[in-house]
């Protein structure tokens, strides 16, 4: 039955392989024609049936011109058909079929990388891992309490969505179309601060019946190259201990307390990453931890029970990509090693390379920043050496009018770590 759907009206298919059919005989027909001339044995025979049919044609002049029309045919059917079946199969967007290939053959072949954070950092990095490999595993961190995720978390009970949304969209096919629909963010009336991206994982998570399967479910929809996990499905918050001993609870309180951070603790302090997370993370070729917020974005993922031992046993290749800029009430006049040095005390040794900007920051971009509090981010790499750490200084600055990783550049430099030490 599947067989016969290629002759259903309406394909513009059929003629074509009728036409390649008919060649195909035609060629047949030819060749044995002219092979029977040639042999004594089978001449009557042939002869007298090649008669019979193609009558003046049977002769050896006319069965080179049967070869000859059928190959023709063949391949004039065969080329007509697969024009039909590749304007049929074209991207509606208009980008070509070679795309769809490239994305779906080449791409599944490259290296398995595991990338670990959240916020608008990790969606950077998302967006130039993708151009060279389907395998991508992003784990995101659920600890947000703020805007229109910690409202959707206290009104209808389930896991921030909002890095997760960002993560999708990074990794969608139609990322430029899918982008403005889901960041879509409303202004007026009780949707107002709402991101339509946001509303439809809560939609889709009564659908699905969990948080989880939610996001299967908009990864499908959107295409996505690779699969996004949160690091944990539990209702997890965060708390930081500053220095003067006193804690605050809440990711969105923690940078506004104004006191360098001692640590970080989650609460439950037992909750469980997802064995997918740990699956992904033993099959890794590279697992990388940023960029983005130091304490509220990287870190929360490495304290859920057992992560860290993971990422710690993986013979990936490891690396922190350290942000570009101090951020403000978290790493106020940190330097790379000082980033590296929370990660270590935190979670221990679970990277191995260093990945730092050497490049220089426009002068108007860093009056802009110093007013904000922040400040560029020094490259101590002797302090990184010393720490048993490789550091890895590259210019990794994006043009534009915000301070940012370049994807393309950052993307390459990974995949060029991951090839040069994959063990």
């Amino acid at each position: 039955m599947k067989l016969l759907k290629w002759f259903y009206p309406g394909l513009n298919v059929k003629r074509w392989l009728i036409l390649t059919a008919l060649g195909a005989f035609l060629s047949i027909s030819g060749t044995s024609l002219l092979v029977g001339s040639l042999l004594p044995l089978s001449r009557n025979l042939l002869l007298e049936w090649g008669g019979r049919f193609f009558g003046p044609l049977s002769s050896p002049p006319g069965a080179v011109a049967l070869f000859v029309l059928g190959a023709s045919a063949i391949v004039i059917g065969l080329v007509r058909a697969f024009r039909s079946i590749v304007f049929t199969l074209a991207p509606e967007d208009g980008g070509r079929l070679v795309d769809v290939l490239y994305t779906r053959r080449y791409l599944n072949r490259g290296p398995r990388v595991v990338v670990v954070g959240g916020g608008t950092g990790l969606s950077v990095l998302l967006r130039g891992i993708k151009k060279y490999t389907s395998n991508i595993t992003a784990i995101v961190s659920v600890a947000d309490d703020g805007g229109s995720s910690g409202r959707l978390r206290d009104d209808l009970g389930i896991l921030p969505p909002g890095d997760i949304r960002n993560c999708l969209v990074a990794l969608a096919d139609k990322e430029s179309l899918m982008e403005q629909l889901l960041q879509y963010r409303f202004t007026v009336g009780e949707l107002a601060g709402h991101s339509l991206g946001n509303l439809l994982i809560a939609a889709m998570n009564d659908l699905a019946g969990g948080f989880h399967p939610a996001i299967r479910g908009m990864s499908r929809v959107l295409a996505v190259r690779g699969q996004v996990l949160p690091s944990t499905l539990e209702n997890i918050s965060l708390g930081a201990e500053y220095s003067d001993g006193s804690v605050v609870f809440g990711e969105s309180n923690i940078p506004k307390y104004g006191r360098r951070i001692r640590k970080i603790f989650l609460e439950p302090a037992q909750c469980f990453p997802l064995p997918e997370a740990l699956q992904a993370i033993a099959e890794a070729d590279a697992i990388v931890l940023g960029p983005g917020s130091l304490y509220t974005s990287i870190i929360p993922n490495l304290m859920v029970t057992g992560f860290s031992d993971e990422i710690a046993r993986s013979g990936a290749v490891k690396m922190y990509v350290c942000n570009i800029m101090t951020q403000l009430g978290e790493t106020d006049g940190y330097t790379a090693s000082a980033h590296v040095k929370a990660i270590l005390s935190h979670a221990g040794k679970v990277v191995d390379f260093i990945v730092v900007n050497r490049g220089g920051i426009p002068k108007v971009l860093r009056d802009r920043y110093s007013k904000e509090g922040a400040i560029p981010v020094t490259a101590d790499a002797k302090e990184i050496e010393r720490m048993g750490f490789k550091a890895v200084l590259e210019p990794l600055l994006a043009p534009g009018d915000v301070v940012r990783h370049d994807h393309d550049r950052l993307a390459r430099l990974i995949l060029k770590l991951v090839l040069k030490n994959r063990k």
